[in-house]
């Protein structure tokens, strides 16, 4: 879904703010690392911070839809928020839901702290039962209900019940995917649209968009966890990574995310912030059609990557190898994994031609591609590389356009538990399935994982499905990355996740 222009922005009156359950503040916005006043904005009172300059490495590729990958710009912006949201240990924690239980093993009740839309309206349970009725609704399906079917009812004056198709013993993880963010009313006046300029519920407000250049965000003087410490956060949505580094250095911009480890160096080392991250690289073989749709060629294009190469080499140290769809970061994968089985024996690709395609928006990954191209090349290959921009890529990637993809995916990303990224991203019915993978092995091993309901024997699904999906050889994991964030020293309070939803909060000024 997409949602009209936004229109210009202007003021209107604000309630008295809430009282807010301040002692809950510091676990939405303090449970990851933190890292302030020139000349660029000055507070509106007595110890405000400057607005904050902000430089994100992706520009809106889908109008700034909170269903799909545009999602992560608004909650990483501290714009929308969901039910629930991620701790730093990766369980689930209060956001706008104060509390929940488990009724049965297909219903769960949520209840509401005090809260309002950006609008001024309160967050009542039929709107947020509105809007989450709405996420279900769109299609593409956010990838964090992919194989998920959820009804959502208001239930007195606080109280949420949500009620899934089958079991969901994930589900407080779930809803705290930024694609599951609460928009009042407001934000679905138009048909077929969604907008969430002054309709969310975070600490910042969206009140201008400048198409896939800028974006402007003043605060949100009523936010339940407490005012923000930055007047407002002005964005430049900058696609090359130099760019985005030299602007840090030159004072344009406060944050930058994402800078190239080719540029990390040369950074003063009081403003680099390593994060490890839930996010691997893979190349993703297209199984639906063209060369890659013989397994023998993918079993011979798996055989031919060195991964080691690229962690050393792209990433001068700054990645691990290739382990599995889930690295290091997910802590407990390693000791619980499978070895996949069933793969086919590698075939002589004889020249076979393809397609690969990555995008220039994290700028290590057209240097992987152009190693990968010598790699298949060496072994028998004819390989044709296209770069582009990652929001002219997305449409034809996923429509199989290409051979080979070559993408970055933070597998913890959409909802916090690993079975869901298999859902999403390796079954028939998945909505972010670059591979084109439809395997009934896979199907069901990943429908398996997904009905076990205990911590550590869903971890041990999960590694059994991983091995179903290694095992088709659709994906070839690449390295594991490490990601450098850009802190100007005068700026405390960023927000450094592994799970790469946050990034500025309340907390977050210079």
């Amino acid at each position: 879904m997409r949602f009209a222009p936004l229109a210009p922005y202007s003021p209107r009156p604000r309630r008295p703010r809430l009282l807010a359950a301040l002692c809950l503040a510091p676990l939405l916005t303090g449970c990851f690392a933190a890292s302030g006043d020139d000349g660029d904005g000055e507070g509106s009172a007595a110890g405000d911070g400057a607005r904050l300059r902000v430089a994100l490495a992706f520009p809106p590729a889908e109008h700034l839809s909170p269903y799909g990958a545009d999602a992560t710009i608004l909650s990483r912006l501290g714009v929308t928020e969901g039910l629930t949201a991620l701790d730093a240990n990766g369980a689930a924690a209060p956001a706008l839901a104060a509390s929940w239980r488990r009724e049965d093993d297909r219903t769960w009740l949520f209840t509401l702290r005090e809260s309002v839309f950006q609008d001024g309206t309160d967050v009542t349970p039929a709107a947020v039962a509105a809007s989450l009725t709405r996420a279900t609704l769109a299609r593409p399906a956010p990838a964090a209900l992919t194989g998920v079917t959820l009804t959502v009812k208001a239930e007195g004056g606080t109280g949420v019940r949500v009620t899934t198709a089958r079991p969901d013993p994930v589900l407080p993880l779930r809803l705290s995917s930024a694609s599951l963010a609460v928009l009042s009313p407001k934000a679905y006046a138009k048909k077929g649209a969604v907008d969430p300029a002054g309709t969310a519920t975070g600490p910042f407000e969206l009140t201008d968009v400048n198409g896939a250049t800028a974006a402007v965000l003043d605060r949100f003087d009523d936010y339940w966890g407490g005012r923000a410490q930055a007047p407002g956060i002005d964005v430049r949505f900058i696609a090359d990574g130099g760019a985005r580094a030299n602007a840090l250095r030159t004072g344009q911009v406060d944050i930058a995310e994402s800078i190239p480890v080719a540029q990390a160096a040369g950074l003063d080392a009081d403003t680099r912030r390593e994060t490890a991250t839930t996010r691997t690289t893979s190349l993703h073989l297209d199984t639906r059609s063209g060369v890659f749709k013989n397994p023998a060629l993918r079993a011979a294009a798996r055989a031919a990557v060195d991964t080691s190469a690229l962690a050393e080499g792209v990433y001068e140290g700054h990645a691990d190898a290739g382990a599995g769809i889930y690295g290091p970061a997910v802590t407990w994968a390693a000791s619980k994994r499978v070895q996949p089985t069933g793969r086919a024996e590698p075939a002589t690709p004889g020249g076979a031609p393809v397609t690969l395609a990555t995008y220039d928006n994290r700028p290590e990954l057209p240097e992987v591609a152009q190693v990968l191209k010598q790699q298949l090349e060496k072994a028998g290959f004819t390989v044709k590389l296209e770069v582009r921009e990652y929001s002219r890529l997305e449409t034809d990637a996923l429509a199989g356009k290409f051979d080979a993809v070559v993408g970055a995916r933070n597998s913890l990303l959409d909802t916090g538990d690993p079975v869901s990224l298999l859902a999403s991203d390796f079954t028939c019915a998945g909505g972010y399935n670059l591979a084109l993978l439809c395997d009934k092995r896979v199907d069901r091993a990943v429908a398996a994982a997904q009905a076990v309901e205990g911590p550590g024997e869903r971890q041990d699904a999960a590694m059994a499905a991983e091995a179903a999906v290694l095992g088709t050889d659709a994906v070839v994991p690449l390295v594991h990355q490490r990601i450098v964030t850009g802190v100007d020293d005068d700026v405390s309070g960023v927000l450094l996740d592994p799970y790469e939803r946050t990034l500025v909060g309340a907390g977050t000024r210079r």
